[in-house]
């Protein structure tokens, strides 16, 4: 059946080798004074907020610094940062990094307009008002938390993450510079790269996938299938960076406008509990989710199959999908994602609790396949 779709993207995106220079520029044009900068220590510690100060200061915005978010941002990284952006009077929000530092400062943009606890817009579309206007610079090719309508914190007390999918989030002004990514840790590397590729393979699975949305996550799987372990080997190829920049990016805007499914679930809860990183949760558990749903979406695994340089011609789909959870094993052991939970010292007893929470997460219902308690606790063991 034909119906319309609502597509979000950022009203402008500045992506390549150069991006963070045209930002500058474009930063003279808009009528913003003072920034609440949120960024991590470490991207403080390796100078790259030096070097993003540097290229911007001719733009004359006054920056004030929260460099506190965690790897997995929490609810007082949230409140810490909107206590400082209210007692300086900062009209936007500036953010350097990866998914964290974007994440949490979407989060203190809805509470900046919408006022409130950020429990408070756990769901989709809860909040009521715009997000105070956000420029994203991001530093990894990873979650594209830069160009989606989603964002996650972590509820530190209830361990569990809080995902929130919310139009009034999306940037006012996305900036993907590969210049930024260079020389950036081969695990780190590996682990957001991971994290790209489960998005794109995941929303072209899932159940809200179409036709726009199918187009570019293939295209992301080819350009992160090509590039992922050349930038994981050499930190510093810019080509390789570049097209993980790309295929990230446009990942990103294929999986906020059509969703995600049950690896994200699953992961999420890894994250909550553990506090584990959210691309190495992904990369575990996307062949075992993905042979689960085979049953539902053979022919489009086959497709992916494809996307990632497999010769699938002459292979049934049930052929083709088992292909692809073989190339996808393939991959991660090339970048060294650990083979296993057990290796991050996830524990069995925790898989029911683990389980049952993620089947009320928000991407569970665009899995292509129904799945059950025990099904859930069936893929953790086989991750293990």
């Amino acid at each position: 059946m034909t119906q319309s779709k609502r597509i979000y993207l950022p009203p402008l995106s500045l992506i390549g080798p150069g991006a963070l220079e045209d930002l500058a520029e474009e930063l003279k044009t808009l009528p913003y004074k003072k920034a609440l900068f949120v960024t991590d220590n470490v991207l403080v510690k390796i100078g790259i907020v030096e070097k993003v100060l540097d290229i911007i200061k001719s733009s004359n915005i006054e920056i004030v610094l929260f460099d506190d978010v965690q790897p997995n941002p929490t609810v007082k990284n949230v409140d810490d940062g909107l206590k400082l952006l209210k007692d300086n009077s900062c009209d936007f929000i500036l953010t350097l990094g990866g998914g964290s530092p974007q994440d949490c400062g979407k989060a203190i943009g809805i509470l900046a307009t919408n006022g409130g606890n950020i429990a408070d817009y756990e769901g989709i579309h809860v909040s009521k008002n715009t997000s105070l206007p956000i420029i994203a610079i991001n530093t990894t090719a990873g979650t594209a938390s830069e160009v989606t309508i989603n964002y996650v914190i972590t509820d530190e007390k209830r361990h569990i993450k809080m995902v929130m999918v919310d139009k009034n989030c999306l940037v006012s002004i996305a900036v993907n510079d590969p210049k930024l990514m260079i020389g950036k840790p081969a695990a780190l590397t590996a682990a957001t790269g991971m994290d790209a590729l489960t998005h794109a393979i995941e929303t072209y699975v899932t159940k809200g996938a179409f036709g726009w949305s199918d187009a570019l996550a293939l295209e992301a799987i080819k350009l992160i299938s090509q590039s992922l372990e050349k930038a994981v080997v050499d930190g510093n190829d810019l080509e390789a960076r570049n097209k993980m920049a790309w295929g990230q990016f446009i990942a990103g805007q294929a999986f906020s406008n059509a969703g995600l499914g049950y690896v994200h679930s699953m992961a999420h809860q890894l994250g909550g509990m553990y506090d584990l990183p959210h691309g190495v949760a992904n990369a575990i558990l996307l062949p075992h989710v993905e042979q689960f749903n085979i049953p539902g979406c053979a022919n489009k695994l086959k497709c992916v199959a494809k996307a990632m340089g497999v010769q699938v011609s002459g292979m049934s789909d049930t052929e083709g999908a088992n292909a692809a959870i073989e190339a996808i094993k393939t991959l991660s052991k090339s970048v060294g994602i650990p083979s296993g939970l057990r290796e991050l010292g996830v524990k069995e007893e925790d898989f029911e609790e683990m389980a049952k929470n993620a089947l009320a997460d928000v991407c569970t219902g665009g899995n292509p396949r129904e799945v059950t308690l025990e099904d859930t606790i069936s893929i953790y063991k086989a991750a293990m």
